[in-house]
Order: structure tokens, then sequence, then C-alpha cells
């Protein structure tokens, strides 16, 4: 019995043995840190540069140029004299099927003989294929087929001009040597 009440006592007093250690590595002395922290704030700081001086503008003037650019009468003179010529679209027309597409997204995969004439096969995105003459349109500028060749066709365009109106470009589709649709 007497070993057992030994057991229990000793069971009781490790806790608190081991609390009691555990608490004296907890103890206040920092004089280590308060040195180093104390060094720390007896240094110089570092110099601050000095912010960089600012170039004053110099002014250029322009030889030859005596109006002022930004003047509305000027500008809208000078607009009115330049505005080209404007192309007209018929609106009458029924558009063609090829022109629902982008001229990008269409590919020319080849030429065919018919009736002495000499067409060109136009791949459309779902891979469909169709034939095109020359004076059928073909993308959403409007473009009217000027000449296939075996090469490539040729078409012409009508795009916006910038001032309101539209005007006509050249373009071509070359033959496509990929075989994705």
């Amino acid at each position: 019995m007497y070993k057992n009440n030994l057991r229990k006592s000793t069971l009781l007093s490790l806790p608190v043995l081991l609390s009691a250690l555990i608490l004296t590595g907890c103890g206040d002395n920092m004089s280590d840190l308060h040195a180093y922290m104390n060094e720390v704030k007896a240094r110089q700081p570092a110099p601050i540069e000095p912010i960089p001086a600012i170039k004053p503008y110099v002014r250029f003037i322009y030889p030859g140029h005596d109006t002022d650019p930004f003047d509305s009468a000027v500008l809208e003179a000078k607009t009115v004299a330049e505005i080209p010529e404007s192309v007209l679209i018929d609106k009458n027309r029924v558009p063609e099927f090829l022109e629902t597409f982008q001229l990008d997204s269409l590919r020319m995969v080849g030429t065919v003989f018919k009736d002495k004439e000499l067409w060109a096969l136009i791949r459309i995105p779902d891979g469909a294929v169709h034939r095109v003459k020359t004076g059928n349109y073909i993308g959403k500028n409007h473009g009217k087929i000027t000449s296939i060749k075996d090469v490539g066709l040729s078409l012409s365009e009508i795009v916006d001009n910038g001032f309101g109106g539209y005007k006509e470009r050249d373009n071509e589709l070359a033959i496509s040597t990929l075989n994705q649709p």
C-alpha cells in the first residue's frame, strides 16, 4: 500500500514539477535584445537622396506656321476640301449567300471550268464548298469579284471612307493550301 501511495503522489507531483521547470525558461533576461535595440537606435540614419531638379519647359516655335491648328474655321475648311467623293451602295440589290461571311473566314480551295468560264471554289466555315464566278459578291464589304485566276481571285470592296461615305478598295483572296475547314 505504501508503494501505491508513493506512485500516486509521484504521478500527482510530476505535472507540478514540469510546469515549474517550463516557467523557469520564461525569465526576464532579455538584456541581449535590449542591447541590440539600443545599438540600432544609436546608428546614424542613411542620408535621403535629394529630389531631382525639374527641367523647365522650353517652348519650340515651328517656323512658317502662323495659324492656329485648332481654329475651328481653318479645321472645317480643310475637312470640307479634303472629303473624297463617295461611292454609292446599291441598297436594292439582293445580297448573295457568301456576303453573310467575313472575307477572312472564307477559303478559296480550288477552281473549275464550267461553260468556258473559270469558277472559284470557296469553302465556308462549316466546311461546305460554294462556287462563284466573276461578277458574284463575297464578304461583308460588298466585295464584287473582278477576276478569277488559278492562284486566287480579285475583288473590289466598298468600305467606309471615314467621312460618312464609302470608297472602293481592291482586295484579293488567295487559294488556301491548308486542308482546314
